[in-house]
């Protein structure tokens, strides 16, 4: 398993500027859907670990991603103990997310330096996360706070990164406001990743959807 240092996948998350997040049971639906975004030029992708041996089909991801994706990573999602998280680092997860902060986490992602984002929602969260060793919160529901919560919390704390994840959509408008309050990132689901009635995907809208957001995002960026 090859280890990659959590500053660089802090920069990688960055310099892109979105991580699409989505769960499929299904490990062909999902290795075309992490293709898919690989090809609109997203380089980390959060796989929400939501459903039964989601685990088996994250192992499977990793080893297409480790074969066929040069340079992507994956992560997980909607992880809740340090059981869940010391698992899918033994599968090769770069990146844990968590809805919420919790200690034990922190502490199992630390002794393997892979970089872990806390969902927070307070001054208080969020500092306690940072005196943890969090480089990125994650700030979810991103609509119920919004980004003037940003804007406020980068004043006393310019240091902070901040990724919301709820509320942030593709168009151009919502990309600035969230840009312009601070965020170094943003986490988008359905979105970007999106199917029919039918639960069908076409795949190459999703690359399209994605080229687009980050070409945006790097617009109001300059």
């Amino acid at each position: 398993m090859k280890h990659i240092n959590r500053t660089a996948v802090v920069q990688q998350i960055t310099d892109t500027g979105v991580v699409p997040l989505f769960y499929n049971k299904d490990i062909e639906t999902a290795k075309k859907i992490v293709k898919a975004c690989y090809d609109g030029g997203v380089r980390a992708v959060e796989f929400t670990a939501r459903g039964t041996h989601a685990h088996e089909v994250f192992s499977e991801l990793i080893k297409f991603s480790n074969e066929e994706l040069p340079g992507m990573l994956l992560g997980v999602g909607s992880i809740t103990d340090a059981a869940a998280a010391s698992l899918y680092m033994q599968i090769g997860a770069s990146f844990i997310v968590t809805p919420v902060l919790r200690e034990d986490i922190a502490k199992v992602c630390n002794r393997r330096k892979v970089l872990w984002m806390p969902g927070c929602g307070t001054l208080t969260e969020i500092a306690a996360a940072e005196e943890l060793g969090c480089e990125i919160i994650k700030l979810f529901p991103g609509a119920i706070y919004g980004a003037d919560f940003v804007k406020a919390i980068k004043g006393p704390q310019p240091w902070t990164r901040i990724m919301p994840t709820g509320g942030v959509s593709t168009e151009k408008e919502n990309l600035e406001k969230w840009f312009k309050a601070g965020v170094c990132c943003v986490g988008m689901g359905s979105n970007l990743i999106f199917s029919n009635e039918k639960n069908e995907y076409d795949y190459k809208a999703i690359t399209n959807t994605i080229k687009n957001t980050i070409s945006t995002i790097n617009a109001v960026r300059s």
